[in-house]
């Protein structure tokens, strides 16, 4: 492997392979400490999601909190951490709903989702490049979000089976 670019959150690496169908090729590859998603209750069926400056796409997405991995940090500490940050709740219960590669062509990240329920108000601590609005949105809502792909969820295809019991 050939590092090309290591930056604050992101890795870019060129790796020489030999693939099954026998040809030869150079592979551009992200690697990614990885990230926790959550999915938070607010009731049975309303959801806390953001609507979420994305500078280097230049619009407003909506999306469900998550975050980047800290170094040695869990799939669930992290999503403890950033449902606190971004939406100003702490939840008292996780449940793991499953994982995600979003974008496994060219990138090492994996997703770990969590739905988490029993919210209670806190103080938000975005970060400095987190620019949001809270919304909260009846599930089917959400759902018709993902199903149109107006969200900046990861692959929201990719996401709807493992929520797709929650925004039914």
């Amino acid at each position: 492997m050939t590092k090309i670019f290591s930056g604050r959150l992101l890795k870019l690496l060129t790796k020489k392979v030999h693939l099954p169908n026998g040809n030869d090729v150079t592979l551009e590859i992200i690697r990614h400490p990885g990230a926790g998603l959550v999915i938070p209750f607010l009731t049975g069926d309303k959801v806390v999601m953001l609507e979420q400056l994305r500078p280097a796409i230049g619009t407003y997405m909506y999306e469900l909190p998550a975050g980047t991995l800290n170094k040695g940090e869990t799939p669930l500490a992290c999503c403890r951490r950033e449902i606190v940050e971004e939406t100003g709740y702490r939840a008292r219960k996780f449940r793991f709903l499953g994982a995600i590669y979003p974008v496994p062509g060219y990138s090492t990240e994996k997703i770990h989702i969590y739905a988490a329920y029993g919210l209670t108000p806190e103080e938000r601590k975005l970060e400095a490049d987190e620019v949001l609005k809270i919304r909260s949105l009846p599930g089917k809502r959400c759902g018709a979000c993902f199903a149109a792909e107006k969200s900046s969820m990861p692959k929201p295809s990719a996401t709807l089976p493992i929520a797709a019991g929650f925004f039914s």
